[in-house]
């Protein structure tokens, strides 16, 4: 399924998310950067990406980490995954923590997250005196069963 997103560049230099393959659901966000960035150990620093997203009403950008930089690089967003709202029409902006112990440095044009745009339920909370049922109850993390 596709969609159009309309995107504002804020530089020149800022560059479209692009997907890695035909099959990917996210797609890659470029650093936008004057000179190369380094990051120390356990810091964290804003990455710009130099764009401006309109998400449809009805979905949320969810930006998560690049797999080969998180587990080669240690580098992956300080918030887990940033939530990018319909609403908002600021500049995306990540948020890149070095979890490892050697500094590391982003390049200019780098990519540094991706993108998943996807449908979410906005919730009617509603307060209730019992809640149904079900076999696991009141089982916490790792109750399951299955590791």
């Amino acid at each position: 399924m596709e969609s159009i997103i309309r995107i504002k560049k804020l530089d020149e230099a800022a560059r479209i998310p692009t997907y890695g393959s035909a099959g990917a659901a996210g797609a890659d966000l470029y650093a936008l950067l004057d000179k190369e960035l380094t990051i120390g150990p356990g810091k964290t620093e804003m990455v710009h990406t130099g764009l401006q997203m309109e998400i449809p009403e009805g979905y949320a950008g969810l930006v998560y980490a690049r797999s080969g930089l998180a587990s080669k690089r240690h580098l992956a967003p300080a918030n887990k995954v940033g939530v990018i709202d319909a609403d908002y029409r600021g500049e995306i902006i990540v948020a890149l923590h070095n979890h490892g112990e050697e500094p590391q440095t982003i390049a200019p044009g780098e990519r540094i997250a991706q993108i998943v745009i996807t449908p979410f339920l906005r919730g009617i909370f509603s307060e209730a005196s019992e809640l149904e049922e079900t076999s696991r109850g009141e089982g916490g993390f790792g109750s399951t069963g299955r590791g």
